[in-house]
């Protein structure tokens, strides 16, 4: 069963309660999301060091109830 917006921005926002977080259904289908995430958590990490913080925020749910998520992030200054 796919996850729904609420769902996934509850977990990025408890994993990164300063975010700012985009996020979009991309095609209407709860299976597709482009998630825009803007955190101090960040701050001196590369940028596969933040996608890879994302997915571990997702529990194990991106490649199954989580189909796809584009993925920008973004230190806060």
């Amino acid at each position: 069963m796919p996850l729904n917006k609420d769902e996934i921005s509850k977990m990025i926002m408890e994993a990164f309660p300063d975010a700012t977080l985009e996020l979009k259904d991309t095609m209407g289908d709860s299976n597709h999301y482009s998630a825009k995430i803007i955190s101090k958590t960040f701050n001196g990490k590369t940028r596969i060091e933040q996608h890879k913080m994302v997915y571990k925020a997702l529990m194990g749910k991106m490649g199954n109830e989580l189909h796809a998520l584009e993925l920008i992030t973004e230190e806060k200054k």
